[in-house]
């Protein structure tokens, strides 16, 4: 789940402590449910779910289960269950007077053109646009930098309601062909098709299966690697555990049935293969990975004559000891150079000679720094290193030598979006994005040292009424915990912003400035956003992640309570008018802090989370967690799994904030029985009026949602948060003004 070039790191994700700030009232319960009676909410009655007597024993602790069954996706019941949950819900969203305004507000910000970081291939250029409001975005190719784009290839022509997505497309290094990703709903399983570029005609080919997995082709342009698990039984395709990652060969006009194998390791049945072609078409660089580790193991294939690559060559082992990261960037003939861990735990670039591969005679190009290495790649025979310095991108240019050439310039404070580049063109291509600024496309010119817009946004918003800080407060046991706070200008703090904190705290990644059309409708009501960089993530390399994850996780919910009681400190906010979001590992840690303290908010969103921390590796890719979490099956990870689990830790009669949770039907990452679960205990464990629902949307996933259904369910989620958190009408247009109570 890291942000690297190895496509499994980007699979997306996951004892009581002492309250610092000051407690709740009791009363402040109440005083959320009066509100809500107020606008026409009566009390929910939740509907029916049955209560089975199971029991998991672990290690001679006997742990209820009564909501096990919910585990079978095709249970007549649970869609019962499902039906009903999502009319109880709409119905109560349909009641909140803001609602409407918010989602016409909310879809005039999204309707702005939209452009992918292009890649180049064939002399072409390839990247992504979405007009607008677009389900999804569609695929153009350019012939040079002034050239007029081409449509080709639009998902929205393929799958009109966006049922279908548009999972990835990779155009072969001569520029003939496409091969493209589609997934029903927008599932991690991706069926692979082949488009011939120049007669807009697809071949025949069909790969199937496919899941974390990149495509990589031959320098040739007649075929590709990639990875996949075996075909799934019958019906089981989401929920099923995942085993036998295998990488295989696939060419042109052949059936899937006669691919090779080119790496398979079926002694380590839960790892993951990536395999990835060398840009100069000589070599296969392949990465083990246990699940989302941060380390990994490093293999390779000499493919001998680029134009008649040898795919059944010999793999041989660069290195196999598991101990740190080692992230090929590219090679300059027998040089590989590689970002690594391997005693930098920020990261470093070093350059290794693939017949003599020992780390002591590595050639270290770009040594460990102060500040984190985010991401890197080659590209005009340079070396561009992004670093992240306090969760704030920096872009710095080296040698291959190693010498330094400079920074490029950003636009300001924010992330770097994206890193697109080949050593044999001198050019840079790269994404810039704020919390206030949406993402532009910038290309750099390595010969003229200058820098130029490549696509540029227009959004219907004014964010110069509005400011972004960075503070920093203390956590629990005094780490010093980073956090933007983005608001109006000129704010006067006096404890009554509405205030969403949003945090994730896991898998290495790093939760930098992004923007989103839906921050602006939130600022333009008078709330206040925040974003904390919680342990677990990537922001201050691998000891910061190692300090979140396993037995050290309590610490990453430690630094979330530690930031809401920072926001309530400083009189940004007060508990009943702040509200948490979360989602995945997110959502385990918005579940996580409610069961915790569920006096300190007045709404909670966790979005599609790890609820279960009892169960969770039993499903779909689940079981690539372990590294992160632990698993049950442990009893030593049992203990520490079982003091934070959300599901297991909700109590009878506790008074939990107003709840809003949110899966997917197709989400095969984090499967919906996680939601299903919590929900039905926290409405049968629910000791106030405060409300508990859950939405479950259909035909989408974990990552994936067409355009109209996420504008529809980014609207409810905030819309819910706004209504509980007290904001009960909406601005003029734009005009910054505070909100009535």
């Amino acid at each position: 789940m890291k942000k690297t070039s190895l496509t499994f790191l980007a699979i997306a994700l996951f004892t009581s402590l002492v309250l610092w700030g000051q407690a709740a009232p009791k009363s402040h319960a109440r005083s959320t449910h009066r509100a809500a009676a107020k606008a026409g909410h009566s009390k929910l009655i939740y509907p029916p779910a049955n209560r089975e007597g199971t029991v998991d024993d672990y290690f001679g602790t006997k742990i209820p289960a009564p909501y096990q069954w919910m585990e079978n996706l095709d249970n007549p019941a649970v869609k019962d269950w499902v039906e009903s949950e999502n009319k109880l819900t709409f119905s109560y969203l349909d009641k909140i007077p803001e609602r409407q305004w918010m989602r016409d507000r909310l879809t005039k910000l999204w309707n702005y053109e939209k452009v992918g970081v292009p890649r180049r291939e064939g002399g072409k250029l390839f990247f992504s646009k979405n007009s607008g409001l677009q389900n999804q975005s569609v695929v153009y190719e350019q012939d040079s930098l002034t050239a007029k784009p081409r449509l080709l290839l639009d998902p929205n022509v393929l799958s009109p309601d966006g049922s279908l997505a548009l999972a990835d497309y990779v155009p072969s290094p001569d520029g003939q062909h496409l091969a493209y990703g589609l997934s029903q709903g927008g599932s991690d399983w991706i069926v692979l098709h082949v488009k011939e570029i120049a007669t807009d005609h697809d071949l025949s080919d069909q790969v199937r299966w496919i899941k974390f997995s990149s495509i990589s082709w031959t320098k040739d342009g007649k075929g590709f690697f990639y990875s996949r698990y075996p075909e799934p039984p019958a019906g089981k395709a989401i929920s099923e555990s995942l085993k036998d990652h295998t990488l295989y060969y696939h060419r042109l006009g052949t059936d899937q049935s006669a691919d090779p194998v080119i790496y398979a390791r079926p002694d380590l049945p839960s790892w993951i293969i990536e395999g990835d072609v060398s840009e100069d078409g000589h070599y296969l660089l392949i990465a083990l990975i246990n699940g989302t580790a941060p380390t990994n193991e490093l293999f390779y294939v000499d493919l001998g004559d680029p134009q008649h690559p040898d795919v059944k060559a010999p793999v041989k082992a660069l290195y196999t000891k598991n101990d740190a990261e080692y992230a090929p960037l590219g090679n300059e003939g027998d040089t590989l150079f590689l970002r690594t861990t391997l005693h930098a735990p920020k990261r470093k670039i070093v350059a290794a000679k693939l017949n003599d591969p020992d780390p002591a005679h590595w050639h270290t190009v770009v040594p460990e720094g102060p500040n984190v290495i985010e991401s890197s790649l080659l590209a005009g025979r340079n070396v561009v290193v992004q670093y992240l310095v306090d969760a704030k991108s920096e872009l710095k240019i080296f040698g291959e030598d190693g010498a330094s050439k400079g920074s490029v310039a950003l636009p300001g404070i924010g992330s770097v979006a994206g890193l697109s580049g080949r050593n044999d063109t001198p050019e840079l291509f790269y994404g810039f994005t704020s919390f206030l600024y949406p993402s532009t496309v910038y290309r750099y010119d390595f010969n003229t040292n200058k820098t130029g817009e490549f696509a540029k946004p227009h959004v219907a918003f004014d964010p110069s009424r509005y400011e972004t800080r960075q503070v920093f407060y203390h956590s629990q046991d005094g780490t010093r915990i980073p956090m933007f706070v983005t608001a109006r200008k000129g704010l006067k703090l006096d404890g009554q912003y509405p205030t969403i904190l949003y945090s994730y705290g896991g898998f290495d990644i790093s939760i930098t400035p992004s923007f989103s059309p839906m921050l602006p409708v939130w600022l333009e009501m008078g709330g206040v956003y925040a974003v904390a960089n919680l342990r677990g993530g990537g922001e201050y390399g691998e000891a910061w992640h190692e300090a979140g994850m396993l037995s050290h996780k309590q610490n990453v919910f430690d630094d979330f309570i530690a930031a809401a009681q920072y926001l309530i400190q400083e009189k940004y906010t007060s508990p009943h008018k702040l509200g948490i979001q979360g989602y995945s590992n997110g959502g385990l840690l918005v579940g996580a802090t409610i069961t915790q303290h569920p006096e300190l908010f007045g709404a909670a969103y966790p979005g599609a989370g790890v609820l279960d921390m009892l169960r969770y590796q039993k499903f779909s890719g689940g079981n690539l967690w372990e590294p992160e979490y632990g698993a049950s099956d442990d009893s030593k990870a049992f203990q520490w799994l079982r003091t934070y689990s959300p599901l297991q830790n909700l109590k009878k009669g506790t008074c939990y904030p107003p709840t809003l949770i949110t899966t997917a039907d197709h989400d095969d990452r984090v499967v919906p029985s996680h939601s299903y679960k919590f929900a039905a205990e926290i409405q049968h464990d629910q000791g106030c009026g405060n409300p508990v629902l859950i939405r479950v949307e259909t035909q989408t996933s974990h990552g994936y949602m067409p355009t109209d259904k996420r504008i529809a369910q980014t609207t409810d989620i905030w819309a819910f948060m706004a209504y509980n958190l007290g904001i009960r009408q909406v601005p003029k247009q734009g005009s910054g003004k505070k909100p009535t109570p």
